[in-house]
């Protein structure tokens, strides 16, 4: 009989390295059969079953969703592969960027397809959830009466909402909900909505922002008061209690806040708001942060942000504003009767050269999770770009003019304060 050989296989430091907190594990091979097929079969059934007691005892209970993060986040292509097929549909997040660029896809407003807009605060949200219900060159346009502090966007043969956003259901699923709580909520509210249980198509879409601009606009946002309580943040069945998200301040706001109090409250959900909101918080207990190690929370925070967001069926970037809006229509194959404007003269542009080496430092630091996902986002977003000006023999023309439609002959104007609600607010 010959000796049995042990086998070591070294994980190296990478995502999957969470599957096995040891980094090591070791299969015993299988002594011969007579016959070498039998023997590969006998090896690949103890194989399997090592595999399961091992995942077991590597993975308890309480660590099991890090586990399903890492093995599933390790098989994560971050390639685009045109032509993929509609193999995510009944996904969590809905049909992918990847599915939308089949030769045989189209956005259905006839059928039961719903873009689902995540808001982000201070990322140019506002001004793109007016786009989307006021400029597009629809067949059935959105109304938006002033009795009512939300649009109707209905298909065109039905009355059943083909977008769910801030100014058509308004915050149903709870104040600038995040991914976590969108991809859980938003099936059953349009079910309630509209009274009937539908098999719906769902596209995700959202904009991000420079990270230290976006938090620093987000301070001044909350210096002149705003304060956003109408938030849930809702996770696994309840939202998140006091001690898990201690307060910043004492009152009913934050009005006058120095910057200096803003960057040192641990709590202030301004650090790093992009990528937890576009992360999966229940992989890390949601917003129990003695679920696991800050360093484990923010690393898996970071892959399930860019997994999800590599997912979405669109998304656009603040600071380029004309490309968004090229890849938004080429993807939806849907048209803006104006073009996007870039708006680089911000508050938050303003306030930069303010700001100490110190202060400057510590927003960078605080942000990083947000920095590398932005820097993530604006190389896929170009890559998008890229391919699509390619397959576009019409690029040039088309570029030069965005937002200009024979078909509309302007945009009309349209008294948005008499519409809109207060951005602070839940209902």
């Amino acid at each position: 009989m010959k000796n049995l050989k042990s086998v070591s296989v070294q994980v190296i430091d990478s995502d999957i390295a969470l599957l096995l907190p040891n980094g090591v594990y070791e299969i015993k091979q299988m002594e011969p059969k007579s016959s070498r097929l039998r023997s590969i079969g006998f090896f690949c059934v103890a194989l399997a079953l090592f595999g399961i007691v091992g995942l077991g005892y590597f993975c308890p209970d309480k660590v099991t969703s890090v586990c399903a993060l890492s093995n599933k986040e390790a098989s994560i292509s971050l390639e685009d592969s045109l032509g993929k097929p509609l193999t995510h549909s009944n996904s969590k997040i809905g049909l992918s960027y990847d599915d939308m660029l089949n030769d045989d896809f189209s956005f259905d407003m006839d059928s039961h397809d719903v873009m689902v807009f995540l808001h982000m605060q201070k990322t140019g949200g506002t001004s793109f959830g007016k786009h989307l219900v006021h400029d597009l060159d629809l067949k059935r346009p959105c109304t938006c009466p002033l009795t009512r502090k939300r649009c109707y966007c209905f298909r065109p043969h039905s009355n059943q909402s083909w977008l769910f956003s801030r100014y058509t259901t308004g915050w149903k699923c709870g104040l600038h909900a995040d991914w976590t709580e969108l991809t859980s909520c938003v099936d059953e509210k349009l079910d309630e909505l509209e009274g009937n249980v539908i098999k719906r198509r769902y596209f995700y879409i959202t904009l991000l922002r420079e990270p230290v601009a976006r938090y620093l606009s987000e301070f001044r946002h909350v210096q002149r008061g705003a304060t956003w309580k109408g938030s849930r943040h809702y996770c696994k069945g309840r939202p998140a209690k006091d001690e898990e998200i201690p307060p910043c301040y004492t009152g009913d706001d934050w009005e006058g806040v120095q910057l200096d109090e803003f960057i040192d409250c641990e709590s202030n959900l301004a650090i790093n708001r992009q990528t937890r909101m576009l992360a999966d918080l229940e992989l890390v207990g949601c917003y129990d942060k003695n679920y696991m190690s800050k360093a484990d929370r923010d690393r898996t925070m970071l892959i399930s942000a860019k997994k999800n967001l590599e997912s979405m069926a669109f998304f656009g970037l603040t600071e380029h504003q004309k490309i968004s809006q090229y890849i938004f229509e080429e993807t939806f194959n849907l048209r803006f009767a104006i073009p996007f404007e870039q708006n680089n003269a911000t508050v938050s542009s303003s306030t930069m050269p303010t700001l100490t080496a110190t202060q400057a430092a510590k927003i960078a630091s605080l942000n990083n999770l947000d920095i590398e996902l932005y820097k993530f986002a604006k190389e896929l977003l170009f890559k998008r770009f890229n391919k699509l000006r390619a397959r576009d023999a019409d690029f040039d023309r088309r570029f030069r003019h965005l937002g200009e439609l024979s078909s509309r002959s302007g945009v009309t104007e349209f008294d948005w304060d008499r519409l809109v609600e207060d951005v602070t607010t839940s209902h």
